[in-house]
């Protein structure tokens, strides 16, 4: 029997540029390099294990976090480090491996892993999987001393133009279930798109997900079953990574492919890409992307949560969206923001594309459209807030830095994706999501 969640509140935004047939076999793009961002993996202040010219397996470690030695970030392939990259004061900026396509991968010796904790997480560690977890509170990647007290993976997404794919092995996502029960003394939760094709699976507790996005995230997950206290942590991962720790588990090797959906308006023929993690963004968006002349902004993700990479950037975590967009500083527009335009997209009912926002796929472009101010409207975010939080007075109190409010108001639950839907129908245009990631951040710091 599994649980359901019907959610109220959330907004889906109707973007142009949106994958025709998610189910149709991804086309295999090859890349020359791969690179790991350290920046992906919030929480690891990162040191380097390798240098410049070293030859690497896939899933040898590139990285260790200087707190903790045993928190790696390995390789997505095999080859040669060509760069470590670093910028002010010498902070690493990426690591760049050419690619040998007959390159071996780390084999990992699974036959203890499942016989208690200490084995499951040193398996995890040592594979570099544990750096693609992430816990609350705080969004950073869990911490191995944590106590975990229950695990949550999200099992689909809901994000602007993503893609879910269903198309597990029962087998892997069983496997990575029973590694994951040992982590914890609590349950593992997974979620699911109510009427999705994804199976119960043996050992987790399944929810049925209903309702707009952030159904597909983990912050509504965790606040509709089992809140996040003071004193406690869970730890959050995607159905992707969990299927790659079964895999792990049953052939001693980290699966180091992904799948893309390469989204926007802007591209000719949206589509999904099999690709390594950490891939080129050229080689995905080579003969796709529309000649019209404009400016394009290329996205690492979703046009919510994702992050500006340049043509000759790389997939960032979690590696499974690019979305290209107009950047829209070459539009020369009658009224500019205050057009009435109705191709504007606004969830504002003094523009005439609420009448039909519903209906129709708009292309935004990347532009602010006015400036940024004071909170001057308030009920705002929770009209897409669907959590049990009042999210415009914990901005308030994170801006303040007012420690004792924050806990009040349930810092401890949340990230900053959270508020990515919040921040987008703010008239003040503040960047709640950065304001929040400052606030984790803060509170972190004081509190150790």
């Amino acid at each position: 029997m599994s649980i359901e969640i019907k959610l109220k509140k959330g907004l889906d935004l109707h973007l142009a540029g949106a994958v025709a047939d998610p189910k149709a076999a991804p086309v295999k793009c090859q890349s020359d390099t791969v690179a790991v961002t350290p920046d992906d993996f919030t929480g690891i202040v990162p040191k380097t294990e390798v240098h410049e010219g070293d030859k690497v397996l896939a899933g040898q470690p590139l990285l260790r976090s200087k707190m903790c030695e045993s928190l790696k970030i390995v390789s997505p392939a095999a080859g040669t480090v060509t760069a470590v990259v670093r910028g002010e004061r010498r902070k690493i900026e990426r690591i760049v491996v050419k690619v040998d396509p007959t390159g071996e991968a780390l084999r990992h010796n699974t036959k203890d892993a499942l016989k208690g904790r200490d084995q499951a997480r040193d398996l995890l560690l040592a594979s570099g999987l544990w750096a693609f977890t992430r816990q609350r509170p705080y969004d950073i990647v869990t911490l191995p001393e944590a106590e975990i007290r229950d695990i949550f993976v999200v099992g689909f997404d809901t994000a602007p133009l993503a893609v879910s794919d269903d198309s597990f092995t029962p087998d892997a996502l069983e496997a990575g279930v029973k590694l994951l029960a040992l982590l914890t003394d609590g349950k593992v939760y997974v979620s699911r798109r109510q009427g999705s094709s994804l199976p119960d699976i043996k050992g987790a507790e399944m929810v049925d997900v209903k309702g707009p996005h952030p159904a597909g995230t983990a912050g509504p997950l965790i606040a509709a079953i089992r809140p996040v206290n003071k004193g406690e942590t869970v730890m959050t991962l995607s159905i992707e990574t969990l299927e790659r720790i079964g895999r792990l588990v049953l052939t001693g090797v980290v699966p180091m492919t992904t799948t893309v959906a390469v989204t926007g308006s802007e591209v000719t023929e949206p589509h999904t890409a099999s690709c390594l993690i950490g891939s080129e963004i050229k080689p995905l968006l080579q003969v796709c992307i529309d000649d019209d002349h404009r400016h394009h902004r290329i996205i690492s993700g979703n046009v919510l949560t994702g992050v500006k990479v340049g043509i000759d950037g790389y997939l960032q975590f979690p590696y499974t969206q690019i979305t290209v967009i107009p950047e829209g500083d070459d539009v020369d527009e009658f009224m500019g923001w205050a057009s009435l335009s109705p191709k504007k997209m606004s969830q504002s009912m003094s523009f005439p594309s609420h009448l039909f926002g519903r209906h129709r796929n708009f292309s935004p472009d990347a532009r602010l459209l006015g400036g940024r101010r004071a909170m001057i409207m308030s009920g705002e975010y929770d009209k897409v807030f669907p959590m049990d939080i009042l999210p415009e007075y914990l901005i308030k109190a994170i801006i303040a830095k007012d420690i004792d409010r924050m806990e009040q108001l349930g810092i401890y639950e949340v990230a900053p994706e959270d508020f990515a839907l919040a921040e987008y129908v703010d008239t003040s245009k503040l960047e709640l999501q950065k304001i929040v990631r400052q606030g984790l951040d803060y509170l972190r710091k004081e509190l150790s």
